[in-house]
């Protein structure tokens, strides 16, 4: 089982090699911190695409290492935060990508100022994913249980999710009068988005007969999350260095990585047999969703937000095991 992480390993050593030879130690060594960064702010994205990828076949599985590796690198860390950072400042995505690659800093100028619209777009969308699965009547299954029983009931209420990041996405433009109007566009298409991403993989999913539609249609939802994962490990990286290569490098790495590690969690049945994991990574993308509203206004360090999410499914991790002794059959 252990063999899967080969290929990340022997990729990770070459890429670091190339970063070297071209950037020197001081290069390679920001390109490991850009890996550790990527795989602590994403470790709670590798427990939801598990709990995805269970449902589909073991052919999309390989494909979502292979061809989700080409959208995870060049699409979700280069393409998707150029087309935001171009809408956001009103410049050409052509005239920024040559601008990424011969003025690095100039582009870097315009991350940061397209920040709090990039961080309004992934809450919005993060906090309806954690919403989503709090907010559900037919949850039996709880961690939290004094928080999460009423959030169950609660989700009686029709659309409350909705509501709820429509007043994180008001609350955060009201904070920032002058980007009211950006920060409100962007967080209603993060909304517009999980809503149709939702409806297509249930409607694809809806016949027994669609398997390979089905497929397709959770590939693309796995991708898109992704990309609302990788926008604040994007966006940081871009505050650190505005070198491209130990960027892509280094966030690559760690995309590598975390999918390689979804697919160990789907292979040894880890969602199975640690019950409490999934709910753990649920409330470490609320809590993402909620430092990307409150860094709008206000900058947090990334390590701080990648170590709220390894406490909570380290937490959730403990508990799982603590379950799993006292009631082993609750487990199978």
């Amino acid at each position: 089982m252990w063999k899967l992480f080969v290929g990340p390993v022997v990729a990770s050593v070459i890429v670091l090699t190339l970063v070297g030879v071209l950037g020197g130690m001081s290069a390679i060594m920001l390109a490991i911190f850009l890996t550790f960064l990527e795989v602590s702010l994403s470790f709670d994205n590798a427990v939801i695409n598990a709990k995805v990828l269970m449902r589909m076949e073991e052919v999309w599985r390989k494909r979502f290492l292979t061809w989700g590796m080409v959208i995870a690198v060049l699409g979700a860390r280069l393409v998707i935060p150029v087309m935001l950072v171009s809408i956001a400042g009103h410049v050409a995505p052509w005239t920024l990508l040559v601008m990424l690659i011969g003025h690095p800093d100039g582009y870097t100028a315009f991350v940061e100022q397209a920040a709090p619209i990039i961080r309004a777009f992934g809450g919005a969308f993060l906090m309806m994913v954690a919403l989503r699965y709090f907010f559900d009547e037919a949850k039996q299954v709880h961690w939290i249980r004094v928080i999460e029983r009423r959030l169950a009931v609660w989700g009686r209420v029709e659309a409350i999710e909705v509501l709820l990041t429509m007043c994180a996405v008001l609350g955060a433009a009201w904070v920032l009068p002058e980007l009211a109007l950006p920060i409100l566009v962007a967080g209603m298409f993060g909304i517009m988005l999980f809503i149709v991403l939702e409806g297509v993989v249930h409607l694809l999913g809806a016949s027994a007969s669609a398997l390979a539609p089905s497929g397709v249609g959770l590939f693309v939802y796995l991708s898109l999350l992704d990309v609302a994962f990788s926008l604040d490990g994007v966006v940081g990286a871009f505050a650190l260095t505005t070198q491209v290569l130990v960027i892509v490098a280094g966030l690559g790495i760690g995309a590598y990585l975390v999918r390689t590690l979804t697919i160990f969690f789907v292979h040894r049945r880890t969602l199975t047999t640690l019950m409490y994991l999934e709910h753990g990574a649920y409330w470490a993308i609320g809590a993402l969703a909620f430092c990307m509203f409150v860094s709008i206004g206000h900058d947090l360090p990334d390590v701080f937000v990648g170590t709220i999410s390894i406490l909570f499914i380290g937490a959730a991790y403990f508990s799982s095991l603590r379950e799993s002794r006292l009631h082993p059959a609750a487990t199978l």
